[in-house]
């Protein structure tokens, strides 16, 4: 990746985590302490490991099991930060990321999602120092 795709990277990045945060729903997503504690021990490679592979499994498909109900709400801080990112479902991929439902997800498509991910954590757990 040149420096050109990383500045565009981080661009998108920003800007998709401002627009979300104008979003009530998605806005009022935080890690819980678990997490954050979780996230902390693990580090981020293994988050990142993580992100990339439930993002496979659980959105990656063409017509992902239980599409719209297969993301919980708690248990990993991937899975609250897939709702605050809109990275939970096709459907909402589809309305906040334009990529189109039917069709699996290419391997770029979940490596920048899963970027928009780990920014959505790494923003969270730096707005949440440990006490």
């Amino acid at each position: 990746m040149t420096d050109s795709d990383d500045e565009q990277r981080q661009r998108w990045i920003a800007q998709t985590l401002e627009r979300l945060s104008h979003s009530q729903f998605r806005a009022k997503f935080v890690l819980s302490d678990k997490d954050r504690a979780y996230a902390r021990s693990k580090g981020k490679a293994v988050i990142d490991r993580h992100a990339h592979e439930m993002l496979r499994d659980r959105v990656g498909a063409a017509e992902p099991k239980n599409d719209g109900r297969q993301t919980p709400w708690r248990g990993h801080p991937v899975f609250t930060a897939q709702h605050a990112t809109a990275t939970c479902c096709r459907g909402c991929i589809e309305k906040w990321h334009h990529i189109a439902q039917g069709r699996a997800l290419t391997d770029d498509e979940i490596d920048r999602l899963s970027n928009l991910v780990m920014a959505w954590i790494e923003r969270d757990l730096i707005h949440h120092p440990v006490q």
